[in-house]
């Protein structure tokens, strides 16, 4: 089952008299399960497609079907429940909730959702001993490592049991040894069964996914199987 396609995709920004075009005619599909990984050099494009499958940002042009559903023309309260139901992020920069304790950042997209209180915390105490940071629960991000941070972020994404997870550079501000944690506790969940995007600068990286996009001027110009 395709949990994503888009036909066409295209993306453009004004500012005053210049327009300047972020993804042209961009047509792909993502499976359900998949692992996928999304490469090319700056400003090619990744982050800007990263968003609109996410359903964080709306196409120019085109259609993107999410989980079936086309979404073009949908409305900025619907493209939000849909990425409440199903979708879970990953940030380059954490985006943690600073003045929130790790427990507290973790348990915040159960809030949204309305889970009752004794089934939240069961959930987050579950996701915090999965990714071994329940000793770290009632600290604050910045008394936390990189890492550790990282970690948190990977949590309160995986938290919700989103059907598909999006990755922005998860590992681009860790060092070797915990960007390799990282892309271990994804391929775990992806081998669990959450379908991941991932957006990434490194060769190495992408090999843990099934599949490498690569985009260049906005274009997807292959689909190599990642060896």
């Amino acid at each position: 089952m395709s949990i994503l396609k888009t036909a066409e995709l295209t993306k453009t920004y004004q500012s005053f008299n210049i327009e300047t075009v972020a993804l042209r005619g961009v047509n792909l599909q993502v499976q359900e399960g998949e692992f996928v990984s999304i490469m090319g050099p700056s400003g090619c494009g990744k982050s800007t497609l990263l968003n609109l499958l996410s359903l964080m940002d709306q196409p120019t042009q085109g259609e993107l079907w999410f989980m079936g559903k086309a979404t073009s023309r949908s409305s900025d309260r619907q493209r939000a429940e849909l990425r409440r139901r199903y979708v879970g992020f990953v940030f380059q920069h954490f985006n943690l909730i600073e003045e929130l304790s790790v427990y507290e950042n973790v348990e915040l997209p159960l809030v949204y959702q309305g889970v009752p209180a004794r089934a939240r915390q069961a959930r987050v105490l579950e996701v915090l001993e999965l990714l071994d940071v329940a000793h770290k629960q009632q600290f604050f991000p910045l008394q936390l490592s990189g890492g550790h941070q990282q970690r948190v972020a990977v949590a309160r994404a995986m938290v919700g049991r989103p059907r598909i997870l999006f990755a922005d550079e998860p590992t681009g501000n860790l060092d070797s040894v915990h960007g390799r944690d990282v892309m271990n506790l994804l391929t775990q969940l992806n081998q669990n069964g959450t379908t991941i995007v991932m957006v990434t600068h490194s060769a190495e990286n992408a090999t843990y996914s099934h599949r490498t996009l690569n985009l260049f001027d906005g274009q997807v110009v292959n689909g190599l199987v990642s060896v």
